[in-house]
Parts: C-alpha cells; sequence; structure tokens
C-alpha cells in the first residue's frame, strides 16, 4: 500500500479477555507522525490484510503508537493474526494517521464506550482533561474481565461509570444522559446495537450534538444499483460504473490513482471531492451537514443519486 511507514512492534500484551495490546516504534526511533483524539491507522500486517485500529495511546508520546486489537474469531481474519502471529520484534506497515472522528470544541463531553469502543476515547479524556473540560464517560461490556484499560481509567475517579452487562444489565442510557442542551456533545463507539440505542436516545438533541464511530459498516438497505457516469476533472476522462461496480474500481481502472484502505466506507483513506453531481453517500464517517454539502465522497462505497458525477481525479 503507498503511502505506509514500517514499524516495529516493540511490546505486546494482554490488556483484556479477547484484547491484546501493541506498542508500535519506528526501527531507527524516529519521531513518529503527530495525531489528535479519535485517529485511527491503517495497519498492513505481514500477511498482507489491512485493516484499521485507533490509537489509545499517548498523543505527546511521539515516538511510539499504541493500539489495542479485540480478537474476532468469526471476522476477517486480521485480528486473529494479531492474536496467534504477530510477535513482539516482527515489522508491521502503517498508514495515516487520520482522523474521522476528531474532538469538537464543547462546554461538557459525555462519553459512551462499548467494548473495544474504548480506543478512540481514551485520548479524547486525556484531552478534555487536560482543558479541564466537564466530562463523564459511560463504559459498558461483557463483562469486566473482557473490558479494556479499566486500571488506566480508574485514575479518573467517579467521572468513569464502569457497567458491565453481566453485572448491571444493558446501560440504562436515558439514566445517565442529561437533558438536551446546545452546549454538550455526546462522543459514542461500540458495537452497532449500542449506536442504534444511542440515536434513539439522542433524539432530540440538537443537530451536529451527537459523534458516533463504527468499527463495522451499516448495512444499506437493499436498494437497485444502477450504472451511470463519472468524470475525472483532473484528466478529462469519463467512465460508466456498472451497477456491481466500484466507483472506485472504475476510476482505477481509468488510470486513476487513489489509496484505499478498508473499502467499507469506515476509514476515510479514499476520500474524493465532488465538483458536480449528487453523491449517494453510504459511508459511515460523514454526519449529515456533511453529506448535505455533496462536496465530497467515500468511492470505496458511495455511488451516484444523478446519472453524472464530475469527481476531482
Amino acid at each position: 500500500m503507498d503511502g505506509t511507514v514500517g514499524l516495529r512492534v516493540t511490546r505486546k500484551e494482554r490488556l483484556a479477555s479477547g484484547v491484546v495490546g501493541l506498542r508500535l516504534e519506528h526501527p531507527d526511533g524516529r519521531r513518529l507522525p503527530d495525531w489528535t483524539p479519535g485517529a485511527h491507522i491503517d495497519l498492513v500486517l505481514p500477511n498482507g490484510m489491512t485493516r484499521q485500529y485507533s490509537l489509545c495511546g499517548d498523543r505527546w508520546d511521539a515516538h511510539s503508537y499504541r493500539i489495542a486489537v479485540l480478537r474476532e474469531d468469526g471476522g476477517r481474519g486480521g485480528s486473529v493474526h494479531v492474536h496467534d502471529e504477530l510477535t513482539e520484534g516482527a515489522l508491521v506497515r502503517i498508514g495515516g494517521p487520520r482522523n474521522n472522528f476528531g474532538l469538537a470544541p464543547a462546554n461538557r463531553y459525555l462519553f459512551i464506550a462499548g467494548g473495544i469502543g474504548i480506543t478512540p476515547l481514551l485520548p479524547m479524556l486525556a484531552a478534555a482533561e487536560r482543558l479541564d473540560a466537564d466530562w463523564r464517560l459511560l463504559y459498558g461490556g461483557r463483562s469486566r474481565d473482557s473490558m479494556a484499560l479499566l486500571d488506566e481509567l480508574a485514575t479518573y475517579g467517579e467521572k468513569v461509570s464502569v457497567a458491565p452487562q453481566d453485572e448491571c444489565g444493558l446501560l440504562d442510557l436515558p439514566a445517565w444522559l442529561p437533558e438536551p442542551d446546545d452546549g454538550s456533545k455526546v462522543y459514542c463507539c461500540g458495537p452497532a446495537p449500542l449506536l442504534d440505542a444511542v440515536a434513539r436516545a439522542c433524539a432530540d438533541w440538537p443537530a451536529g450534538s451527537v459523534r458516533t464511530e463504527r468499527f463495522v459498516a451499516e448495512r444499506v438497505a437493499d436498494v437497485e444499483d444502477r450504472s451511470f457516469r463519472v468524470e475525472l476533472a483532473r484528466s478529462g476522462r469519463s467512465v460508466t460504473v456498472g451497477a456491481d461496480v466500484s466507483i472506485l474500481d472504475a476510476v482505477r481502472d481509468a488510470g486513476a490513482s487513489v489509496l484505499s484502505s478498508c473499502g467499507q466506507g469506515l476509514c476515510g483513506t479514499c476520500e474524493t471531492g465532488v465538483f458536480r453531481g449528487e453523491p449517494e453517500h453510504r459511508d459511515a464517517i460523514l454526519d449529515d451537514a456533511e453529506r448535505a454539502r455533496a462536496d465530497c465522497m467515500f468511492i470505496c462505497v458511495s455511488r451516484s443519486r444523478s446519472e453524472r458525477l464530475v469527481l476531482d481525479l
């Protein structure tokens, strides 16, 4: 994958049942690119798989990155490889960091994490604490043994509410959330049922006050894909995108050089500017206001509502 950097696994440790942490450093001890809370990297494994993981270490540590990997035996194989094959001393390649889940200014922050969804939120807590902001965290998981980073969260005292499902049942969001107001922002990361529950609980909150990040793409409602035309503004080329072909594949076949990673509209690598036309957004990144502007799209999954799209390619 173009644009990647080779790093070494300098530490591998158990963070919880089914969760391992990796510390990554440059083999020559060089400074790593800066990042902000909510950022993720593309991890390119020795077997060729590429997966996205949130950075959950100290953003002020210029020489190492930390990620946490949940083992998913029913997944696509990347996490199993990390758990079973990747060892300390191994070399991996990384792309990024990129941030589609940045921490915006607010008077108060309400963080909600489910399972491994704690990883992008942990640096946000540190940032909020450094800013002396008003914040609280609600953290759920199957059991305490499966919930990573509890020891680090304990340092925040009563600001953190830990609610394992086997002790407390499902998270009681209506009871925990305050009344909506313009000065508060909700940040949530976790499994789809949790994100859906947060969306329902925050339905009356002001637009733009709730931010979520998904590790798995939402299922697109059954729609009949159709073909359309894409024009590449830089080269002047035009290509037909068939009903069973992604824009990404079509423009690559037409000679455009576009980086991509996840192929699911999650990582943001393939973001492309839109000059004309109406995108049909199918990503899990843009919010409603960003979609309405129709000035960019993620071409690995999104399509076109109009007969023609003109892209910044």
